[in-house]
């Protein structure tokens, strides 16, 4: 499965080589405002259903989560907000957050949850390269970090950090300043597991190397059953 964030199109913009990729099915969860956010899933497992944003449409009005329901997990791809400049968004951003804890921990009742996306916070000092001039800037903001404190609190966990410690990993970097071949970046994409879904957990890395945007891309390999295969 490929899970993409920010993909700033609408669905009747796509040509039909881009929601048919052989071998794979899409869904897309696109912004009411054009040329803005939008998530999107390709898929060679069907799934058992598909569920589009939070069912709140402050925030489903700007495409920001799309979900898909397996026999034996749910994944969640998430775009969540930027705090921007002068953190004008950081409230917005802050009940966005606390909406989508609450949408996952309701699905953990069913059923274990993966959740995937651009997360726009770097959690600790060791997750961007300044953390020191950084904090009261978007994405670094003790609120925002608070936030994702509450939310491992609540038993998820960030599967990178379950094999690899090492600082410099980063998954965004500036188009500034040549700051990529500096690699002076942030992690600000997760792939987080329910606690109870460790075992199932086989890797997780950061694929620095892929070129194309001011991010990488992150993976994960998550054990299905047979089943949900």
């Amino acid at each position: 499965m490929v899970a993409l964030q920010e993909t700033k199109v609408q669905e009747d913009q796509l040509s039909e080589n881009l929601k048919n990729i052989p071998g794979y099915t899409s869904y897309w969860h696109c912004a009411e405002r054009k040329g803005y956010s939008g998530v999107a899933f390709y898929t060679r497992i069907p799934p058992v259903a598909v569920y589009y944003g939070l069912g709140d449409p402050l925030f489903d009005s700007e495409g920001r989560v799309l979900t898909l329901e397996f026999t034996d997990c749910y994944l969640i791809n998430i775009y969540f907000p930027n705090s921007a400049e002068k953190l004008v968004r950081l409230d917005h951003k802050l009940r966005f957050n606390n909406r989508l804890l609450s949408y996952a921990k309701e699905l953990e009742l069913k059923k274990p949850v993966i959740l995937c996306g651009d997360f726009n916070v770097a959690h600790k000092e060791i997750d961007l390269k300044n953390p020191k001039a950084n904090v009261k800037y978007a994405g670094f903001t003790p609120e925002e970090r608070a936030w994702m404190d509450s939310f491992v609190a609540a038993g998820f966990v960030d599967t990178f950090r379950l094999f690899n410690q090492e600082p410099g990993q980063y998954t965004w970097w500036s188009y500034r300043f040549n700051a990529r071949a500096k690699n002076v970046g942030w992690r600000i994409d997760y792939f987080c597991v329910s606690g109870s879904a460790i075992e199932r957990v086989k890797s997780a890395e950061i694929l620095h190397e892929i070129l194309g945007s001011d991010h990488c891309p992150v993976e994960l390999e998550f054990l299905l059953s047979e089943e949900a295969k």
